[in-house]
């Protein structure tokens, strides 16, 4: 284990997270709270003094292999998230550590769930902090550390597989490095033109820059208790578009700028993808039309929750609680598939369940035909039985560590639907649930028992399992 290279990597999360902290701060400025913009402050000068420290001696190595990843993401993520949530203990506007935790978590991981009762009660620094967590989660905080701190040969791949949700991450080009700058280039710019056009429909800057960086990181915290219903039909159908967009593959976008379309229009996933999210609204369309005045305000209700939900954004216009069971069944699947590999999105992702559905295609032909020998082939290439193996184990322990949850969360005595969909719903980085966590409701009466096996559900299901379940791992911490 290469410990110098970890303590290495921590130092350098914490003093990002210093300096990001910088836009609450602007923002306590901004708005004239300056109670709460010191307690931001000496966090951040806290956080960056002990970052400096960490990185003022630079390892003797820097090379590091898959452990060494997963550790540094793993434990990365937890010291941002105990940082991050440490200015609303100070401030006392959420004075519980366990509370202030899963509030952190779930933005850092974009999961949006949230234990605030009233959301305006919030400083507006609080509030932005909250919601550009999201932002910073979205596409990994090592992934941007990874774009500015060079690190040696292609072992930073490591951090990339770790971090990045999907069952497989690639290269867009040979160097890591130029690999996350084009990332956040094109993350960085899809963010900008939402925020423009969100503001050419006349929404307030504060309210804009709080759903664009809940769109974009695919989060889900909102600046009003209302949710997104008081927002405007033009301002609806922006954000609409944009979680679809941001849970599409960022290869594809990468695709385009190479001047290869055709090559992007061929990706299987993100046909799957749209596919889904049509079927979805059709039959959900159908199945709630006389709740609606027109065909026309059902479909874009039914559009903005279904884009909502498989994109794991968990942004709401309407109470989808109230909505019919066969209508929820709908989204309670979409909870579980979720976005694209390599989007922002959260829940298994549509690839996998492409390739679970390729495999028991493959398995049933196998009975018909025991002699015949198929090969799955997914986005034009033979999956190695590698990959398969990797994907049997994720589905596994995915659905192991998801009933066991649900087990222990079952304790509170709440009723099946809102025990089930809150560890569905955690799991998976979306947000709200039904029922007693339904999207005009929130997570504060859950116990901080269960709140606890939530957080660590947010951490795995961002994090894709591994790297976090590597921790608990005698074998992890042995030098070799």
């Amino acid at each position: 284990m290469n410990y110098g290279i970890i303590l290495y990597m921590l130092g350098w999360i914490l003093k990002t997270e210093g300096i990001l902290m910088l836009v609450p701060i602007l923002t306590a400025a901004v708005y004239g709270e300056t109670r709460v913009g010191l307690c931001y402050a000496g966090v951040a000068l806290v956080s960056f003094l002990l970052g400096f420290l960490g990185t003022i001696k630079k390892p003797k190595t820097k090379m590091f292999f898959a452990r060494e990843g997963f550790v540094s993401v793993s434990l990365g993520w937890l010291v941002l998230s105990i940082f991050g949530c440490t200015p609303f203990v100070l401030t006392g506007e959420i004075p519980h550590f366990i509370d202030a935790m899963f509030e952190i978590v779930s933005g850092f991981t974009t999961t949006g769930s949230s234990i605030v009762p009233k959301v305006e009660d919030l400083s507006h620094a609080t509030r932005m902090w909250r919601s550009f967590a999201h932002w910073i989660g979205g596409m990994g905080i090592l992934v941007f550390i990874l774009a500015i701190l060079p690190m040696a040969g292609d072992y930073n791949m490591h951090i990339m597989r770790a971090e990045s949700p999907g069952p497989s991450v690639g290269k867009l080009v040979p160097k890591i490095g130029l690999t996350a700058k084009l990332l956040y280039i094109i993350y960085g710019a899809m963010t900008v033109v939402m925020i423009l056009l969100l503001l050419a429909g006349r929404m307030p800057v504060f309210d804009t820059l709080c759903m664009t960086f809940g769109t974009a990181g695919t989060g889900g915290f909102s600046c009003l208790n209302s949710g997104q219903a008081d927002y405007t039909i033009y301002q609806q159908a922006v954000i609409s578009v944009f979680m679809i967009l941001f849970g599409i593959n960022f290869n594809v976008y990468y695709l385009f700028l190479a001047k290869k379309p055709m090559d992007a229009l061929r990706c299987e996933e993100m046909r799957g993808y749209l596919g889904i999210i049509a079927a979805a609204v059709i039959l959900i369309t159908i199945n709630v039309r006389g709740g609606f005045s027109s065909l026309f305000q059902a479909v874009h209700h039914v559009l903005f929750q279904v884009a909502s939900i498989i994109t794991t954004t968990g942004y709401s216009t309407v109470d989808f609680d109230k909505w019919p069971e066969f209508s929820k069944c709908v989204l309670l699947l979409l909870m579980l598939v979720g976005a694209c590999a390599g989007s922002t999105g959260g829940g298994m992702k549509v690839s996998r369940v492409m390739i679970a559905f390729k495999v028991a295609m493959r398995e049933l032909a196998s009975v018909i035909h025991p002699r015949s020998v198929k090969v799955i082939k997914y986005e034009g290439k033979v999956l190695s039985p590698n990959t398969l193996r990797n994907l049997n184990s994720y589905v596994i322990i995915y659905f192991f560590i998801f009933f066991l949850s649900i087990l222990v969360v079952s304790l509170d005595n709440f009723d099946f639907m809102t025990t089930f969909s809150a560890v569905a719903t955690n799991f998976n980085n979306v947000g709200p649930g039904f029922s007693v966590v339904g999207p005009t409701s929130n997570f504060s009466m859950m116990s901080y028992l269960s709140k606890l096996v939530l957080i660590f559900d947010m951490l795995a299901g961002r994090l894709e399992l591994f790297p976090v379940l590597v921790l608990f791992s005698p074998s992890t911490w042995r030098r070799q």
